[in-house]
């Protein structure tokens, strides 16, 4: 079973990220997410896990405020 993320109600935007919209989010996130798949084991892998999350986490708070 998967672990489910809980996203905020309400949060700041991380002003580093450039803002996308939700599907292009999704996209990057699904081909991020294949490379961290086949190196799960380094501490890149999980960087990018964790970069990843706040990209699809930014585009969706950004998605609630339109």
């Amino acid at each position: 079973m998967g672990i489910v993320i809980e996203f905020p109600k309400q949060a700041a935007a991380d002003q580093e990220d450039p803002q996308i919209d939700l599907m292009t989010a999704v996209d990057v996130a699904i081909r991020d997410l294949a490379d961290v798949l086949r190196n799960w084991d380094t501490e890149e892998a999980r960087r990018q896990a964790r970069e990843c999350r706040n990209t699809l986490l930014n585009a969706y708070l950004l998605s609630l405020a339109e």
